[in-house]
């Protein structure tokens, strides 16, 4: 079965059990009842961030929404022209490098982060979460705030970090940005700690 109809499916199906609406679990995760219609009926994808607004709304964790789609048998190579961006939010498109999500301990994806333009001097709000994570900039300029310090990430730089320390990073040039991203442990697999950012 196709990834996004499975998905698609098990939302359905997790929702109509609870009784509830669409416009019930658009109001509790604020995404509109438009997208969520045509994620239930797999002819849209939906980033994870959006998916895990979803499994918490219905009382389920963002691993059970794989399980049908894991045991897939698929070709381990992910092809460039197979890379589906799904907005994160606003000012980041993201695609996953796995087909197989859930047999990994971390999670490769691609993002664009769209331009944020000149910012103040003030620093983004900063995150502190469980795990590690690792940045390669690919296109662009990114720049990275860590604990009281900011980087700038020209093409070819990388920076890994601890993702206890406070943390955020931005576009803050008018061109897109494109970034390497990988993050440990991996939200997709049941047995992780880790809060999703």
């Amino acid at each position: 079965m196709d990834p996004n109809k499975a998905i698609g499916a098990r939302i359905k199906s997790l929702r109509t059990a609870k009784q509830y609406t669409l416009k019930q679990v658009s109001e509790e995760t604020g995404l509109s009842m438009g997208f969520l219609s045509q994620v239930e009926r797999g002819i849209s994808s939906v980033a994870i961030d959006s998916l895990a607004k979803i499994s918490k709304c219905l009382g389920t964790t963002l691993s059970s929404f794989f399980d049908e789609v894991s045991s897939v048998d698929v070709d381990p190579v992910v092809h460039d022209f197979e890379q589906k961006f799904t907005p994160v939010n606003d000012q980041i498109l993201q695609a996953t490098l796995s087909h197989n999500v859930m047999n990994y301990d971390f999670l490769p994806r691609i993002f664009l982060l769209m331009p944020f333009g000149s910012q103040d001097e003030n620093e983004p709000e900063l995150y502190t979460h469980y795990g590690e994570e690792f940045v390669y900039v690919l296109e662009g300029i990114v720049t990275v705030y860590l604990n009281g310090s900011k980087y700038v990430l020209y093409p070819g730089n990388s920076m890994q970090i601890d993702s206890s320390l406070p943390h955020n990073w931005t576009n803050e040039t008018n061109k897109v940005a494109k970034m390497l991203y990988i993050n440990y442990p991996n939200p997709f697999r049941s047995n992780t700690t880790a809060d999703y950012m």
